[in-house]
């Protein structure tokens, strides 16, 4: 089994990749709990509750999700 690392990891080529499933999102300003496939997760305000393309829902850190994702 290969052990990576960060400094490893520069050896690798990495190539960009984009999702392309839908989501559905809206931004919490308040904290909140969901019940989701992992178990009940949290979220504070700025952050953003996700709905999957099978219904399923979870929180998402707002600052990845504004780094991740875009609106159409």
């Amino acid at each position: 089994m290969i052990k990576i690392n960060e400094e490893n990891s520069k050896l690798l080529k990495f190539q960009h990749a984009r999702k392309t499933q839908l989501a559905e999102a809206v931004k919490m300003k308040e904290e909140f709990s969901v019940e989701t496939m992992e178990g009940t997760m949290t979220g504070k305000p700025g952050d953003y509750l996700m709905r999957g393309i099978k219904g399923e829902v979870y929180p998402c850190d707002g600052e990845v999700f504004e780094n991740s994702y875009e609106f159409i």
